[in-house]
């Protein structure tokens, strides 16, 4: 059977691995990215993954996923975020089918996990998605009709960058700012705070605690909702770390969406969580790939 490396690239973690032409995972590994490093780092790390894989078995395709806003034509950043320095311009297409002869596709990874939840996830099914990954930043991504939509310049669904309130919808909700709120409240270092902590103290009583989430999902709820009357999907599905909080977290969504959607199309926007998980890049990256290659 046909196997296929695919790298999921973040701003902290690499994921990588190995799946078959079916799409299961064969093996999965993780490396630290070292953003700081730059760009061209990243670049080293992910030829060296391919690498060491081409040593030991036959590999078919290069499947990648990353942060940063990707040409999918050309496989290559074309805008990144401060946080990995002189990453765009890196190209990661050319690099790896120049060195290994071996096609490979990229794709940005909220793409990525968008249309690994609509192939196989939980969007299945569905005609139109809205995918929404939530945690340093938000990230977002429309599948319509089994597609990724990317706009006229690959850059559609920059959610995070939508003005609300005198700020932005990734400042305003993401998960990142619950520590800065509950430690700003508590009149305590941030460090002492992240998600796990919140939510643990929230199902404990913590007022506090339990008043900075329902100020995140407002926020998620109104921006949701205006998403929706833009694209009106069928499913709208949230990713990210603090996700994983799902039976805390889904009532209180679904209930800020109603709040800011007219309810002839609240009653028809579906709510779900993410299924893949860390997996969704490296499975998405290849779903992309699968799609790319057959138009070829």
């Amino acid at each position: 059977m046909k196997r296929y490396v695919s790298i999921d690239i973040g701003g902290t973690a690499i994921k990588y691995g190995v799946l078959d032409g079916n799409g299961a995972l064969v093996c999965r590994k993780e490396m630290r990215t070292e953003s700081y490093k730059g760009g061209m780092s990243i670049l080293a790390k992910a030829v060296g993954i391919v690498e060491r894989y081409c040593e030991t078995e036959a590999v078919d395709g290069i499947c990648i996923s990353t942060a940063g806003m990707v040409d999918t034509n050309k496989g290559e950043i074309f805008h990144a975020a401060p946080l990995i320095p002189r990453y765009a311009g890196i190209k990661f297409k050319e690099t790896m089918e120049n060195r290994f002869h071996i096609p490979c596709e990229v794709e940005n990874d909220v793409n990525c996990a968008g249309l690994a939840e609509a192939v196989s996830g939980a969007s299945k099914g569905s005609t139109s998605s809205l995918m929404l990954t939530v945690g340093t930043g938000i990230g977002g991504c429309a599948i319509i009709d089994g597609k990724v939509f990317r706009g006229f310049s690959n850059s559609a669904c920059e959610v995070g960058y939508m003005h609300m309130a005198g700020s932005d919808f990734q400042t305003l909700g993401a998960a990142s700012i619950l520590s800065r709120k509950v430690a700003e409240w508590k009149n305590e270092p941030t460090e002492k705070w992240n998600g796990y902590r919140i939510f643990n103290d929230a199902l404990k009583g913590d007022i506090l605690c339990i008043r900075a989430i329902d100020e995140m999902t407002d926020v998620l709820g109104q921006g949701i909702a205006n998403i929706c009357y833009v694209l009106n999907p069928e499913v709208v599905v949230l990713g990210g770390g603090i996700m994983s909080q799902e039976e805390y977290l889904k009532g209180r969504v679904e209930k800020a969406v109603e709040k800011y959607l007219i309810p002839s199309i609240a009653s028809r926007t579906r709510i779900a969580f993410a299924k893949h998980r860390n997996n969704a890049g490296m499975l998405g990256a290849f779903y992309h790939f699968m799609q790319r290659q057959s138009l070829q």
